[in-house]
C-alpha cells in the first residue's frame, strides 16, 4: 500500500477539520513532504468552499444538507491502532463516499443557485416599482406645484372681446356694524352722478350705506359707513345717484348680492 492510499481517507477529514490525535499530526507531516497529497487536499477543500454559497443566499434544502452531513459523518476517526486494520476497507467504500459526497454538494449548489436567481428577480421587480412610483409621484408633485405653492402667480382669463364685468364684494359684520365695501371694473358715471351701496335688512326699507366714485380703472372702496347697530342684512345693492347721495334707491339697481 502506498504513502498516497494510506493517507486518501484522512484527507477528506481533515479538509472538514474532523481529524484529530496522532492521525491529524501524522497526516500533516506527510502533507509537508507530499506535493500529491496537498493538491488532493486542495482539491477537496474547493469542493467544500461550494457550502460557502449559503451565506449568499436562504436557507439550503434540508434533504441535500442532511445527505451531506449524513455522508461526511460515516467517516468518524478511528484510532491509531485500529488504522491500518481498517485501511483497505475505507478505502473501498471512501470511493463511493467521495461520489455521494459531490453530488450531495452539487444538488445543494444548484438548488441554492436557483433560490438565489429568484431572490435576485423579486428584488429587480421591487427596484423597478419604486422607480416607477417615484417617477409617478414627481409627475404628481409637478402637476399640483402651482396650486399649492404659495410663491405662484395666480391669473384669471378673460374673453380680450368682452369688458371685464363689474365686481363688488361686502364685508359686513353685523355685531359692530362694521362694513367693509371693495369694487372694481366699475363702469364711467355721467356727470354729477356717483354709486350708492345700499344694505338691505331682512325687514323693512334699503339703508343708504355710503357714496362713492370709481377711479381711472373703475375701483372703488367703502369702508365703515354710518350703520344701525345690529342689522341684518338679507342683501346688497349698489344704485346711480346724485353726487348727494338719496334716501331711498333709485331704480334700475346696476348691481346686487345676497349673502353667503
Amino acid at each position: 500500500m502506498s504513502a498516497h492510499e494510506q493517507f486518501a481517507d484522512d484527507l477528506a477529514l481533515y479538509a472538514l477539520n474532523a481529524l484529530t490525535g496522532d492521525e491529524l499530526a501524522s497526516l500533516e507531516k506527510h502533507l509537508e513532504a507530499c506535493p500529491a497529497c496537498r493538491q488532493e487536499l486542495e482539491q477537496l477543500r474547493g469542493d467544500g468552499a461550494l457550502l460557502a454559497l449559503s451565506t449568499l443566499g436562504p436557507k439550503p434544502p434540508l434533504r441535500a444538507r442532511q445527505r451531506l452531513l449524513d455522508a461526511v459523518g460515516k467517516e468518524a476517526p478511528t484510532s491509531h491502532a485500529t488504522h491500518a486494520t481498517e485501511n483497505q476497507s475505507r478505502r473501498s467504500w471512501w470511493g463511493m463516499l467521495g461520489w455521494a459526497a459531490t453530488a450531495a454538494i452539487l444538488v445543494f449548489a444548484a438548488s441554492l443557485w436557483k433560490e438565489n436567481l429568484a431572490l435576485k428577480q423579486t428584488l429587480m421587480s421591487a427596484s423597478m416599482q419604486a422607480a416607477q412610483n417615484t417617477r409617478d409621484l414627481e409627475a404628481i408633485r409637478k402637476i399640483v406645484a402651482p396650486i399649492i405653492e404659495p410663491e405662484a402667480q395666480r391669473i384669471t382669463l378673460v374673453s380680450v372681446k368682452t369688458p371685464p364685468q363689474p365686481q363688488g364684494k361686502a364685508f359686513y359684520l353685523r355685531n359692530r356694524g362694521s362694513l367693509l365695501f371693495v369694487a372694481n371694473n366699475l363702469p364711467p358715471l355721467p356727470p354729477q352722478k356717483a354709486y350708492e351701496l345700499w344694505l338691505i335688512p331682512a325687514q323693512g326699507a334699503p339703508i343708504p350705506a355710503g357714496v362713492f366714485k370709481p377711479d381711472a380703472h373703475g375701483s372703488a372702496t367703502v369702508v365703515n359707513p354710518p350703520l344701525p347697530a345690529d342689522t341684518e342684512a338679507k342683501a346688497f345693492a349698489i344704485t346711480v345717484e346724485n353726487e348727494a347721495g338719496a334716501t331711498a334707491p333709485t331704480m334700475p339697481i346696476v348691481m346686487m348680492g345676497t349673502g353667503e
